[in-house]
């Protein structure tokens, strides 16, 4: 069951994230008025939802990126 969190949870307006049972964040649903009005500031929060969403991901160095993509023939 998901339920809408309580305010603690409130970072802009017009966003808010939905949670499960147990409290972890799992939907962010975004009020498209404040979409047009907030593009940068919301973009920097799902930019951060990202980076908090890969924080266990293993790391890739610089150079084993740029050796993929030759590889792949993209660089």
């Amino acid at each position: 069951m998901l339920s809408l969190p309580d305010q603690k949870y409130k970072y802009m307006k017009g966003v808010t994230f939905i949670t499960d049972e147990t409290l972890n964040k799992r939907f962010v649903q975004i009020d498209l008025e404040q979409l047009e009005k907030h593009q940068s500031k919301i973009e920097d929060l799902l930019d951060a939802i990202i980076a908090e969403s890969r924080k266990d991901d293993d790391e890739i160095s610089w150079e084993e990126v740029k050796a993929q993509l030759k590889t792949a023939g993209k660089l």
